[in-house]
């Protein structure tokens, strides 16, 4: 570990209350006279797993935009929360560094450059030669303006609220093989959170070659499902 790079940390900090029942209750709504408080009291377990699970097989997934589910991120690169926030159907909360100033901030280092010596050096150079520019620029000018100097490496920490439909379409494009290093390793720790919490809502959530059985990705393919096929045939 580099001076003043962290790793990262993501926390499931809240929660819809028993979700799974939620979504399960929803969906029977569409097709009862009966309330919703009813409804939920007469759910068992084996019923709402059941029901969960058909849901998501018929793709009827509009019951799932009745759970919600809040992170909190840390130690993850500005980098990767511009990819992050392209996902529009969620909310964010981000550290500014208009008001929070980057004193001794911390970076990521992509493993690329960890695992080569000499690019390492120079990473951690630059960073370093930043820093002290940064400072000597908030000597003389407002912080949202000396931030400019500051690297993509820069780490921020945030808050993101998705409702669960959201959760799976994240999880389709960034647990793929082809996203990007960084927001992979957040959406798998993300992904293995709620699965506690939720794991007939998540038990089939990952890349479109598990939950579709499609690639999307063309000759950018990693052939996982080729393979997986090829190994279907053979047995």
């Amino acid at each position: 570990m580099g001076v003043g790079e962290i790793t990262l940390r993501v926390d499931l900090i809240q929660y819809t209350p028993d979700p799974e029942r939620v979504v399960a209750a929803a969906a029977r709504l569409c097709y009862s006279s009966n309330p919703v408080p009813e409804l939920l009291e007469r759910l068992d377990d084996e019923a709402v797993a059941s029901l969960v699970h058909k849901l998501r097989q018929m793709g009827h997934l509009s019951t799932y935009e009745h759970v919600s589910f809040q992170f909190s991120i840390d130690g993850v690169s500005r980098a990767l929360s511009h990819q992050l926030v392209r996902h529009r159907i969620a909310s964010y909360s981000q550290r500014s560094q208009r008001y929070v100033k980057e004193n001794g901030f911390e970076f990521v280092i992509p493993p690329s450059i960890k695992q080569n010596p000499e690019a390492l050096e120079r990473f951690e150079t630059v960073m370093a030669h930043l820093q002290e520019n940064y400072l000597e620029l908030l000597s003389s000018i407002p912080a949202e303006d000396a931030r400019y100097v500051l690297p993509n490496a820069c780490t921020t920490s945030l808050m993101a609220t998705f409702n669960a439909r959201s959760l799976l379409n994240f999880f389709e494009h960034r647990t793929c093989s082809r996203a990007q290093w960084e927001i992979r390793s957040l959406a798998e720790q993300m992904l293995k959170l709620v699965r506690v919490v939720a794991p007939n809502l998540f038990s089939e959530a990952g890349p479109t070659c598990v939950t579709q059985g499609v690639c999307h990705q063309g000759t950018y393919s990693c052939g996982r499902l080729n393979n997986s096929r090829r190994k279907e045939v053979n047995t």
